[in-house]
C-alpha cells in the first residue's frame, strides 16, 4: 500500500505509541483521524500537524454508537478509511488473589472491555467501511487493520492477569480476523511491543528505570514510540504481511516480576 493519500484511524492517537504513529502517517502523506478521549492533547497535535491532515474524535472504543458515529465522521471529512491502528488500552496491576482478596471482577471486566472488546469493536466496524473502498492494487486490496498486543500476551508478569488476558486475546484473533476479511481485501496484523518509553516511564525512580533498561537484551534500552510507528508503516506498506503478530521488544523475555 502506498500511504500517500490514504486515510488512517489511530485509536489512542493522542499520546505515546499512537501519537508517534499519527506523526509517521502524516509524514508519509496520509490523513489521520485520532480516536481518543484526551481532547487537549489531540488538539495540540492538530495544531502542530494541521487541521487539514489530522482530525479528532472523542471516542470510547468500547462504545458501539460512539465508534460508528466517529467512523461516519471520518468518511465525511476525508472520504474513506484505508488504515486502522488500534492502540487504545489500559492496564491494572492486581493479582488473581492478593492480600485484599480475589481480583475484583469489575476491574477485570473493565480491562477486558477496553483492551479486547474495544479493539474488536473498532476493527469490526471499520472493516465494514473499508470493504466499500475501490481496490487500490491488482490484488484487490482495500485496507489494513493493525492491532496492538504486548509481550505480556506471552510472558505476563505478577499482577498482569487481566492485561495479559486481553493482549493474549488480541494475538488470538489476529489470524482468524485476517481470514474473515480476506475476501474483502483487508489485511490484519498485530504489533507486539515490549518496554516502550511512553510518558508513564518518566514518573519512575531512576533506579527502577535503569533496571527496566538492563532487562532488555539488545539494544539495552527502552523502545521508542517512533520505532513502533516505523513498524506500523511497514505493516501498512507491505502487502504480503498478513495474519502476523510481530514482536518489537529488543529480545526481552519478561520475568515473573
Amino acid at each position: 500500500m502506498d500511504i500517500l493519500g490514504k486515510v488512517a484511524i489511530v485509536t489512542g492517537g493522542a499520546s505515546g505509541l499512537g501519537e508517534g504513529t499519527v506523526r509517521a502517517y502524516v509524514e508519509k502523506g496520509a490523513k489521520v483521524a485520532i480516536f481518543d478521549m484526551n481532547q487537549e492533547r489531540a488538539e495540540a497535535i492538530i495544531n502542530d500537524l494541521g487541521a487539514d491532515n489530522v482530525a479528532f474524535f472523542n471516542v470510547n472504543v468500547a462504545d458501539e454508537e460512539q465508534v460508528t458515529t466517529a467512523i461516519n465522521g471520518v468518511v465525511e471529512k476525508f472520504g474513506a478509511i484505508h488504515i486502522c491502528n488500534n492502540y487504545a488500552g489500559i492496564g491494572a496491576g492486581i493479582k488473581t488473589l492478593g492480600k485484599d482478596g480475589p481480583h475484583p471482577l469489575d476491574k477485570y471486566k473493565t480491562v477486558i472491555e477496553v483492551n479486547l472488546i474495544g479493539t474488536f469493536n473498532v476493527a469490526r466496524l471499520v472493516s465494514e467501511q473499508m470493504a466499500k473502498n475501490e481496490p487500490f492494487n491488482e490484488n484487490g486490496g482495500r485496507g489494513v487493520i493493525i492491532n496492538t498486543a504486548s509481550v505480556a500476551a506471552y510472558e505476563g508478569q505478577v499482577g498482569q492477569v487481566a492485561y495479559s488476558a486481553t493482549k493474549g486475546g488480541v494475538v488470538g484473533m489476529t489470524l482468524p480476523m485476517a481470514r474473515d476479511l480476506a475476501n474483502f481485501g483487508i489485511r490484519v496484523n498485530t504489533i507486539v511491543p515490549g518496554l516502550i518509553h511512553t510518558p508513564l516511564f518518566d514518573t519512575l525512580p531512576e533506579n527502577v528505570y535503569q533496571a527496566l533498561e538492563s532487562s532488555v537484551v539488545n539494544p539495552q534500552r527502552l523502545g521508542r514510540p517512533e520505532e513502533i510507528a516505523h513498524l506500523s508503516v511497514f505493516l501498512a506498506e507491505n502487502e504480503y504481511m498478513n495474519g502476523e503478530c510481530v514482536r518489537l521488544d529488543g529480545a526481552i523475555r519478561m520475568q515473573p516480576r
